[in-house]
């Protein structure tokens, strides 16, 4: 990788969430050793958004997500390749299978779980053999879960010689928008799921993006409405619990079962207690089915697409992103019986302000900090990425990681 001549790839750079991250990227690193550029299928709207931040000296690389020349051309040139570019299901695989084929390592903020099983079946092997680093889900879904739980797991073994062998994850409080570009990937998914009961079968599977070698069995918990006495709250379905939930149980397979071949993970919305938190908690599950249930019949799809729903390109407002936040509780629990609990918060609106942020520094470990002897294929951002990335997300992407009393 050292004869390439840039560290990282902004790939999709004129996108909702490319455009944050190329401002970010600016901020973060204009000055330093960092040697980045942007790319994306037009030359014309590239040079819009380099006027638009003031990108001097950036190079623009044209490349489209069919032309796969292009994408060949275009990773020659890069150590590290930031995709944004979605509905990753309908026009991420070619960029993938370049990667893996060149060696040239890869990320994303990819929620779509069927599409990063499909590319794992399809180039594991090439990224083994050519040292392609592949890190999917490196967004608020799914960092904050997967560090969080690593970030939990490595005190409950400092402190008591044992992982925990069940976390539950609530949202305490989330605040922000939502994107044309993240529905249009929901929008996609729930299509295919409706007509393809083999993909419905494995979008019910927790351990769907494990290793086809794993060996684990244990029936995960489901998430419905209920009051959860050691939070002090009621709890309905978390929507990026799907995706989030997946890749944690990717990450303990991938180190060995770290967190025990019996770990228990769920995810949750806190909606706060008494009649008012109740109240919330059956509104958040209705209607959480109720876009699911649109979304897969046609003609109610197309009304919510053309009149509802925000359209791919839309998304929040600066203002929006910078007022927004998140704060994540874990609750650990170790075979024994100890008890622990982390705080996992960020700065910024979730799905973008602070995603952009998270993707970006996830790049730049990707990078810079990775070993050299480390392997290609498939990994996750905690066990490829691990504790130089929290280290990194505290430092400079507005995130927190604490431990409290329980």
């Amino acid at each position: 990788m050292a004869d390439k001549t840039y560290d990282i790839i902004i790939y999709g750079a004129t996108s909702f969430v490319g455009q944050i991250v190329t401002r970010y990227m600016h901020e973060q690193f204009a000055g330093s050793d960092m040697r980045w550029a942007i790319a994306g299928r037009s030359p014309d709207k590239l040079q819009q958004v380099r006027d638009e931040i003031g990108l001097q000296g950036v190079a623009m690389i044209t490349a489209d997500a069919k032309d796969k020349p292009a994408l060949e051309t275009m990773c020659a040139q890069g150590n590290t390749i930031i995709s944004t570019v979605g509905p990753y299901a309908l026009y991420g695989d070619l960029l993938v299978e370049v990667c893996a084929e060149s060696g040239t390592h890869y990320c994303d903020l990819t929620g779509e779980p069927h599409w990063i099983r499909k590319m794992q079946d399809r180039y594991e092997a090439t990224a083994k053999q050519s040292g392609a680093r592949i890190v999917h889900c490196c967004g608020f879904d799914s960092i904050p879960s997967d560090m969080g739980v690593l970030f939990l797991q490595n005190h409950a073994l400092k402190t008591h010689g044992e992982a925990c062998e069940r976390i539950n994850m609530r949202v305490a409080k989330a605040k922000g928008g939502a994107s044309g570009g993240t529905i249009a990937s929901m929008t996609n998914m729930v299509k295919e799921a409706s007509s393809n009961p083999e993909l419905r079968r494995q979008l019910k599977n927790p351990y769907s993006l494990c290793p086809p070698d794993h060996d684990f069995t244990v029936r995960q918990p489901n998430v419905g409405m209920e009051y959860d006495e050691r939070f002090g709250s009621w709890i309905a379905p978390f929507i990026m619990a799907a995706i989030n939930t997946r890749v944690v149980h990717r990450s303990n397979a991938l180190s060995g079962n770290a967190y025990g071949t019996q770990f228990r993970y769920e995810e949750a919305m806190a909606t706060g207690k008494g009649s008012k938190g109740k109240r919330r908690a059956r509104l958040t599950k209705w209607g959480l089915g109720a876009l699911t249930a649109g979304l897969a019949i046609p003609p109610v799809r197309w009304v919510m697409e053309s009149f509802i729903l925000p359209k791919p390109g839309e998304g929040p407002s600066e203002k929006v992103q910078r007022e927004g936040h998140f704060n994540l509780v874990f609750l650990g629990t170790t075979p024994s019986g100890e008890k622990l609990r982390c705080r996992v918060t960020g700065d910024r609106d979730p799905g973008y302000g602070s995603t952009a942020k998270m993707l970006s520094q996830a790049a730049a470990c990707l990078a810079k900090d990775v070993p050299d002897d480390a392997a290609g294929g498939f990994w996750t951002p905690a066990t490829l990425l691990g504790d130089k990335l929290i280290t990194r997300l505290q430092d400079h992407a507005g995130l927190t990681f604490e431990i409290e009393p329980e």
